[in-house]
């Protein structure tokens, strides 16, 4: 791992990766590597939360892990489970055999042969290039129960197996907890973390990740691009475009070999960049060319 001494450097490695961050964002990964905390990141969905823990993970060398969490995910299934099938085959193969010598089965049975390791239980062991990058994302979709074994398992670093006891990371992970705020996490989780929130990029970051992540683009393509998108999100929709819908966006406009943005085009891709019918239907017509004619006359006085 290469030792990271300044914040500048950190937001060299990221840009190195693609992904363009402005000091703030760059100032408390550069903590949170320097302290050994986790890293809390909330924003509106598509704004970079995810990526951030992919683009340090190969910026640093290290593997990235990732927890997607779910409604109804448990203990269990983010750290290990058994591999029943095998052991019913281990069973049914010592009955035929014969054996009888049923203690040393089942300390057979279960061994780290049988064992199914989960996101969190990998974080935990050792690795040739490093602690990994373990990305617990989504935090939010998940119940409070969970987020109290979290508490443990983040302050300690280590799980517990019954059958194998406690297992500890020799070098604790770097981790990255995202959440889109549909729900408060609990103040207990957040007080273990340092804490920032992933806005909207301005308009001159927002044109820089666009030449990092869509380089095809042409110069013109790519700031009516980013004015539109800019101008969209101060619209009342139900779901604004995120960053990732920016770029997705402009590769869709270079698979069309546009070179331009006009009220067809955009009638035409609107589903790159808006997700609801209802905010779909909003913008055919004269509101797709109310909001073009807005964003470049915002380009021509800036």
């Amino acid at each position: 791992m290469e030792q990271i001494a300044a914040i500048e450097q950190v937001q060299e490695l990221l840009s190195q990766q693609g992904y363009i961050c402005d000091r703030a964002l760059a100032t408390v990964v550069f903590l949170s590597l320097k302290l050994g905390r986790p890293l809390f990141l909330e924003g509106e969905a598509g704004t970079g939360k995810t990526e951030i823990a992919k683009a340090l993970a190969a910026a640093l060398g290290r593997r990235l892990i990732r927890l997607q969490c779910y409604e109804g995910l448990d203990a269990a299934s983010a750290v290990y489970e058994w591999n029943f099938a095998a052991q019913m085959i281990a069973i049914r193969t010592a009955e035929a055999a014969g054996s009888a010598d049923r203690k040393a089965l089942q300390a057979e049975l279960f061994s780290d042969d049988y064992l199914v390791e989960r996101p969190l239980l990998q974080a935990m062991r050792p690795d040739e290039h490093g602690a990994p990058v373990l990305l617990i994302d989504e935090l939010d979709r998940t119940d409070e129960p969970f987020e109290a074994f979290l508490l443990e398992a983040l302050s300690d670093f280590q799980v517990t197996i019954p059958e194998l006891g406690t297992i500890q990371a020799p070098e604790p992970p770097i981790v990255v907890l995202t959440s889109n705020r549909t729900r408060e996490v609990h103040d207990a989780l957040k007080r273990r973390c340092l804490y920032h929130w992933v806005d909207y990029p301005d308009f001159q970051r927002e044109l820089d990740i666009l030449h990092a992540r869509a380089p095809q683009a042409s110069e013109q393509l790519s700031r009516e691009i980013v004015a539109f998108v800019q101008s969209l999100r101060t619209e009342d929709l139900f779901k604004k475009p995120g960053v990732a819908e920016t770029i997705d966006w402009a590769n869709c406009l270079l698979a069309l070999d546009a070179i331009a943005l006009s009220p067809a085009v955009i009638a035409d891709t609107l589903g790159a960049i808006l997700k609801y019918q209802d905010d779909i239907a909003r913008l055919h017509g004269s509101e797709a060319k109310r909001i073009l004619d807005q964003a470049r006359a915002g380009l021509d006085t800036a």
